[in-house]
């Protein structure tokens, strides 16, 4: 199966190397340090416990166009790189190409395919200008939602901290042979990979926390163990939470588990720093509108008010706005 994973970063190149060590044909969109030294000398993985592999049956370049047509085109940049890219994207389609999404925070498609009265409503956060959707026609569009953290430790060499779950979804619901086949592609790259039918669910699931503690941690520098150890911090993550699960229930979301099991979730992570403190310390823009702004657009849209999500946005956006004009 020919597989171009554009971003290989940190998750799109731990992802990349497990499908290439499992036979896949991949081809990985990278720029810079990073796409020189894969070239030069493959990319490396190294694992949790020390142990590293190199791995150099993959393609890598900055041209899509050289990648040629593939089966699966996996989408792994941040959210807020996805509508420059996007227009690119299209070299990369056959007749039956699937693309994966695999983006933190609230998706572009998130109500297409979905009977909602918000059926034809975009998420001005994600895709202001619908260009992410002119070009990823949703007919082509498997969800996923993304668990392991990761980090690129240099140019060429993914760091893998911890997790291996991409959950996959038809944005139907459906279980189709398309999705079937992924999932048996990802699991035999020794990945956990089911197939939900409520995919949204689980988005929200992985977001509940992320929305809070991502934020906080960018604000606080903070690791998750620290934020959720700390009475104050914790509180306002909690306050964030019940923020968002209203907006999420009134559009119908079940989370299937409790609050207090999602912040404990997040502290059994320990002192990880949060991709969002990453990229405030590396002094790149973040995901802070796919993650925090599109709930609190949602909040607008289904009347819920959203006073500290708002707070949080507004300061990370500051924030942010200040070390990147330096």
């Amino acid at each position: 199966m020919k597989v171009c994973i554009v971003g290989a970063g940190a998750i799109g190149g731990y992802l990349g190397a497990k499908l290439a060590q499992a036979g896949a044909n991949v081809t990985l969109i990278a720029r810079g340090a990073h796409l020189q030294a894969i070239q030069e000398k493959g990319l490396i993985l190294q694992h949790s416990d020390g142990t590293e592999d190199v791995v150099k049956n993959v393609v890598a370049t900055q041209n899509m166009n050289a990648a040629g047509i593939q089966d699966v085109v996996i989408v792994a940049l941040k959210a807020q790189s996805v509508p420059s890219v996007a227009p690119s994207l299209p070299v990369l389609y056959g007749e039956e190409t699937i693309v994966v999404t695999a983006q933190n925070g609230i998706p572009w498609w998130y109500f297409r395919k979905l009977e909602s009265p918000y059926a034809d409503y975009r998420i001005q956060s994600v895709d202001p200008d619908g260009i992410v959707e002119a070009n990823i026609p949703v007919d082509r569009v498997i969800g996923c939602v993304v668990y392991p953290a990761a980090e690129i430790a240099t140019p060429g060499i993914i760091q893998h901290i911890e997790g291996d779950r991409f959950t996959l979804g038809e944005l139907d619901g459906t279980k189709s042979d398309r999705i079937q086949k992924l999932s048996q592609l990802f699991n035999s790259s020794g990945l956990k990979s089911r197939v939900r039918n409520q995919i949204r669910n689980e988005l929200w699931v992985k977001l509940w926390g992320n929305l809070a503690f991502n934020p906080i941690s960018a604000l606080t520098k903070s690791t998750l163990e620290q934020i959720c150890q700390y009475p104050l911090t914790r509180e306002l993550a909690r306050t964030m939470m019940v923020e968002a699960q209203t907006i999420a229930e009134k559009l119908g979301v079940d989370f299937g588990i409790s609050l207090e099991k999602r912040i404990a979730g997040a502290e059994g992570v320990g002192a990880h720093k949060t991709s969002m403190l990453q990229d405030i310390e590396a002094h790149r823009p973040t995901e802070v509108d796919a993650i925090v702004g599109s709930v609190a657009e949602l909040g607008r849209l289904t009347q819920t008010p959203t006073p500290y999500i708002d707070a949080i946005y507004a300061s990370v956006k500051l924030l942010e706005k200040t070390l990147i004009s330096k």
